[in-house]
């Protein structure tokens, strides 16, 4: 899970206490849309896309529980962010966060690492785009979301198998398949839905998800 803004060193004072509910699939900005505010996870779930010209779906990435989102070294929204399921947001407008970059070097360091990460999770995502065959890169996808969103030994899914295939570049037949072979192969299994799942054999998924990063 990405860092809770007072681990990064961020206070959570700096955000607008009250909280905003929005339902699944309710849009929480458009790309392009001037980025007025910066938005923190309190529940549920958001993803990034964009929309092709050709009609098809880009997914960035996903933003679960404790995470920063909005953050942009331009004026506008590169990506669309949309609800997955019932979430609760709170925010804090651009210019109070670049008022407090200004004045405190704290905030600019602890902003500082927030866009690393961001950087190095886009850097992830090319390396899985491009250099993984389809197990890997769904092996890789819930390695990642086991270290993000576990509670105990139960890892959520929020997202849909198509939130899933997009994001990985794969067909949802293909991401199906892949979940299937993990499941016949003793590696996992699911629970509610198919929106939270177990991982029995965390050696032997990981290995897998690595298998391509120490290839190349």
């Amino acid at each position: 899970m990405q860092r809770l803004l007072g681990q990064a060193g961020i206070s959570s004072k700096w955000f607008n206490m009250e909280h905003i509910d929005y339902c699944k699939g309710a849009i929480v900005f458009r790309q392009a849309q001037p980025c007025e505010y910066v938005y923190q996870v309190i529940a549920g779930a958001v993803r990034a896309q964009k929309l092709l010209p050709d009609g098809r779906r880009q997914i960035a990435g996903f933003h679960l529980v404790g995470d920063i989102f909005g953050l942009e070294t331009v004026a506008t929204h590169r990506f669309e962010a949309v609800a997955i399921v019932q979430t609760t947001l709170r925010l804090m407008s651009r210019r109070a966060l670049d008022d407090r970059v200004v004045s405190e070097p704290t905030a600019f360091r602890a902003l500082l690492g927030v866009i690393t990460k961001s950087l190095i999770h886009a850097e992830n995502h090319m390396l899985l785009l491009g250099c993984q065959d389809s197990d890997e890169r769904v092996a890789t996808f819930l390695m990642e979301m086991h270290s993000r969103s576990t509670s105990g030994r139960v890892t959520h899914l929020p997202m849909s198998r198509r939130d899933i295939a997009d994001y990985l570049g794969l067909t949802l037949e293909t991401v199906s398949r892949a979940m299937a072979k993990f499941r016949r192969d003793g590696l996992l299994k699911f629970v509610d839905a198919q929106r939270r799942a177990v991982i029995l054999d965390r050696q032997a998924l990981a290995a897998m998800a690595d298998e391509a990063r120490l290839a190349s």
